[in-house]
């Protein structure tokens, strides 16, 4: 035979095996100066160590959902059994996963998306971004959206319902379904700060069209950054994964042509890395402990208190579904607010109000300037100046647009609830609440806040 014979003719090979070989490209020591700031525990860091020490596969660190897929793909089947949906669609940010959402929901030019008027500016911007108009809804008592203010907002251009379940407090969803299917509209609900919550039996994110989730390392369950979009419809998720993944890796033959009209479109890239989805996977499994330590605790200090006519409870529409991260009340006024917050803090509570002067917070409509401003990255302004959408012009946004919402969050205290107290320091933190309420205030009957914080006893 030829020695010169090419190999795929029968010849030998001229290359069979390489020497050099280099480390992983992410080193222990690299990777643990992070894990150090994020908290991870030590089964997180196993978990990873396991991951980093593959071989490189020549696609770089393997910490992007290249095949072969592991850890992003077993955390979507998991969080899918957990929330009991058919899809999940793991992203990089909880902001990620609403502009994905609303692009799935066909929001577009001249769509409108009512949004309340107390939730983090990425509620609003991402309808923006997907070329929509936010329109800014009261909160109520909950301090989540009005369902009563919601129906007013409904035009004939109203494609969209946001809910948010704010600071883990769930909304009325059951009013907010009615209303949605009433006037056929889609409902996107914003979990970011509430994963894991649910009302009446059924996890938030799964009881509207589309459901999503901010996994960052703030939240309850967090893998550093991340999010996730959770549904039942394949339609919405084969959109979903389309913007997300304009790459196409989401398809069984990568770069074939269209199977049906609408499958493809211009996309971006949220897929979430190895990484987090590696963290993630053990963090999950944790979540309905932690929760169940939050609720507990919320409950012995609630139990604690009884109630004064100079201040309400806030109201909680699943007690036994809410995250139970914190325990909010209204004094009559802002100045109120203030004061107990300052008598509070001394006893050695952790709480907070907005009070009389409060900064700018992103978290309030009437400071989102992006909004307000009608501010969109482009110097064609659109989508409010578009020649396709010419109602949208004449959309105002004003600071006092919302008057309830001003109110209430301007009145509102949020006290701190740790799920890692124990008996004696929920007693402690009740007793001092106590000691500021006798003080401040006039007893009013002998019920306690759990007693009453529901819609029907408020």
């Amino acid at each position: 035979m030829n020695k010169d014979a090419l190999a795929i003719n029968g010849g030998s090979k001229a290359v069979l095996a390489f020497e050099g070989k280099g480390p992983p490209k992410i080193s222990h020591e690299e990777f643990l100066e992070i894990a150090d700031t994020w908290g991870y525990s030590q089964e997180t860091i196993s978990q990873i160590r396991h991951l980093i020490e593959r071989d490189d596969l020549g696609v770089g660190p393997f910490l992007v959902r290249y095949k072969p897929q592991s850890k992003v793909s077993q955390l979507e089947s998991q969080a899918a059994a957990l929330f009991d949906v058919k899809h999940v669609l793991a992203v990089t940010s909880g902001t990620a996963a609403l502009h994905t959402a609303y692009v799935a929901a066909d929001v577009g030019c001249g769509d409108e998306v009512i949004v309340p008027g107390y939730t983090f500016a990425a509620t609003a911007m991402t309808v923006v971004v997907a070329r929509g108009i936010p329109i800014w809804c009261d909160i109520d008592e909950s301090m989540t959206i009005d369902p009563v203010d919601l129906e007013r907002k409904i035009t004939r251009r109203t494609k969209a319902i946001a809910p948010v379940h704010m600071n883990g407090y769930v909304c009325n969803m059951d009013s907010i379904m009615e209303i949605a299917k009433k006037h056929n509209i889609q409902v996107i609900e914003d979990c970011a700060q509430a994963c894991g919550a649910s009302f009446r039996g059924r996890r938030v994110g799964t009881i509207g069209n589309l459901g999503c989730f901010s996994v960052s390392a703030y939240k309850t369950t967090g893998g550093g950054e991340g999010g996730m979009v959770v549904m039942d419809s394949d339609d919405l998720y084969a959109r979903a994964q389309q913007w997300s993944e304009g790459g196409g890796l989401w398809r069984p033959i990568r770069c074939e042509k269209p199977r049906w009209d609408g499958e493809l479109f211009c996309g971006l890239n949220y897929r979430m890395s190895e990484l987090e989805g590696t963290v993630l996977l053990v963090q999950f499994q944790k979540m309905e402990a932690q929760l169940n330590r939050w609720r507990t605790n919320k409950r012995r200090i609630m139990s604690a208190l009884v109630l004064y006519k100079e201040l309400k409870p806030q109201i909680i529409h699943d007690i036994d579904g809410e995250m139970g991260h914190t325990i909010g009340f209204f004094p009559e006024n802002s100045r109120e607010s203030e004061l107990v917050v300052a008598a509070l803090r001394a006893e050695g509570i952790v709480c907070g109000t907005r009070g009389e002067n409060p900064s700018s917070d992103w978290h309030y409509y009437q400071h989102m300037d992006m909004i307000l401003q009608k501010l969109p990255a482009t110097s064609d302004r659109c989508p409010w100046d578009c020649p396709k959408a010419d109602e949208a012009m004449a959309v105002e946004y004003l600071p006092d647009m919302c008057p309830r919402t001003v109110d209430l969050t301007d009145r509102h205290v949020n006290v701190h609830v740790d799920q890692w107290w124990t008996e004696r320091d929920c007693e402690q933190v009740a007793a001092a609440l106590t000691k500021v309420f006798d003080t401040l205030y006039t007893r009013d009957g002998s019920n306690n806040w759990l007693d009453v914080v529901t819609p029907s006893n408020y």
